[in-house]
């Protein structure tokens, strides 16, 4: 009980030290206003006797890895709210006006006070958590509430504070769930190694909510008119780091690709910059109008939410952030079939890694790799078409986390 009351105390300093932060930084004044109007979100939108499910996320890529999840309960139980809740404003603000939840809102800070105004105001029959989220307060309240709670596309590694002496605070705190579905076998059999057998390999929910990708219209309109039947490689999420490469081989080939841009970073300064550095002719998706686009070489994506479908028509791509922060998504261009170019920066991307040893994914460590790359494409096109296969067929055969998920829970409301 100490450590808890230690650790809720740390919580509510950090909580006004955030406030301090919020003063200077963008992100925490988002983190920490957000919270601010979770309780009052929840009073206007969640009726006081719903039944709800709530499922926690940390931010984008693991609300990715919950959506399938989602959509499966918000058609096998109509009846009940889904309370969808984030840690990070790069999640919230994104997703917050999602239709796959009835709810969304920040979390509150894990106290014992706002745990339990939070779990008595949502009152959740089940609670479902993403990844990595572990939170001992909420965890420690639901349990006390026996309120079924399931953790999904977890991952574990000895290297983490459960699996460590001093690590006992945050291994009791895994005792809430219920059950674990996990993304492999290391993981298994790192939490059998505490005690903890309630866990099953279910894989990483993202592959299901990637292959629905492919059954949704992803046409677009300019893409047909920009690519016509020209080789086309669609760039995704690029930092400064990716597209000083990419625009090396954009101004010297002399081979008649398209090229597509789509920036992590869509500023106006950063998108003059890129322009301004291309010699080849180039359009951004905001100054489309009546041109003939394909007269155009280069388009770059100033805005977002079309990249999923704009990866329909690549024949290779490229995913930026292997030489900047933290690789981007490489699953969605990847259900498409098609090779896919990365950084070197890839270790801890479970399925970088193992794609990159099947050799669907291959990494470059400078623009000399990325020009022998695209060149020995150009060269080859069914090296371009066997190393797609590559990447749709290892997509194929980790199907089915969610139908295990839901198969669990169907048992248990």
């Amino acid at each position: 009980m100490l450590l808890r009351f230690i650790y809720s105390f740390l919580m509510k300093l950090s909580w006004y030290g955030l406030h301090l932060i919020a003063l200077f930084n963008p992100k925490i004044k988002l983190f920490v206003s957000g919270r601010k109007k979770t309780f009052a979100e929840l009073e206007a939108k969640l009726p006081s006797d719903s039944k709800s499910i709530w499922m926690h996320v940390a931010s984008l890529g693991e609300f990715e890895q919950g959506l399938p999840i989602l959509e499966q309960l918000r058609s096998t139980y109509p009846e009940h709210k889904i309370v969808l809740t984030f840690f990070s404003p790069s999640g919230y603000e994104v997703k917050k006006n999602t239709p796959s939840a009835d709810v969304v809102v920040y979390l509150p800070m894990d106290t014992l006070s706002n745990t339990k105004r939070f779990l008595d105001r949502i009152n959740p029959e089940l609670a479902i958590f993403i990844k990595y989220e572990i939170w001992p307060n909420y965890l420690y309240r639901l349990k006390q509430r026996n309120i079924p709670t399931l953790l999904v596309s977890g991952r574990f590694s000895k290297k983490q504070i459960y699996f460590k002496p001093f690590g006992g605070f945050m291994r009791n705190s895994l005792k809430a769930f219920s059950h674990f579905f996990v993304q492999d076998q290391g993981s298994k059999k790192a939490l059998e190694s505490i005690g903890f057998n309630n866990n099953i390999v279910s894989g990483d929910t993202r592959f299901d909510r990637v292959s629905e990708i492919l059954k949704q219209d992803n046409h677009l309109d300019f893409m047909s008119k920009f690519k016509g039947d020209k080789f086309c490689v669609v760039t995704g999420s690029t930092w400064p780091e990716d597209e000083e490469i990419l625009i090396n081989f954009i101004n010297n080939t002399q081979h008649p690709i398209k090229f597509v841009i789509a920036p992590h970073q869509i500023k106006q300064a950063h998108i003059d910059n890129i322009t301004a550095t291309i010699t080849k002719k180039t359009i951004c998706y905001t100054q489309l109008g009546n041109e003939d686009l394909s007269k155009y070489d280069v388009l770059i994506i100033d805005t977002i939410g079309l990249l999923t479908k704009i990866y329909s028509y690549a024949d290779v791509a490229y995913v930026g952030g292997g030489f900047a922060t933290g690789l981007h998504n490489t699953l969605e261009p990847a259900v498409f079939g098609v090779p896919v170019i990365i950084g070197q920066n890839f270790k801890g991307f479970k399925e970088a890694e193992e794609l990159v040893a099947k050799k669907g994914i291959l990494p470059i460590q400078n623009r000399e790799n990325f020009n022998d790359l695209m060149n020995n494409f150009l060269a080859n096109p069914a090296s371009v078409a066997k190393t797609g296969e590559i990447n749709s067929g290892y997509i194929n055969n980790n199907l089915g986390a969610t139908a295990l998920v839901m198969d669990h829970i169907k048992q248990i409301l």
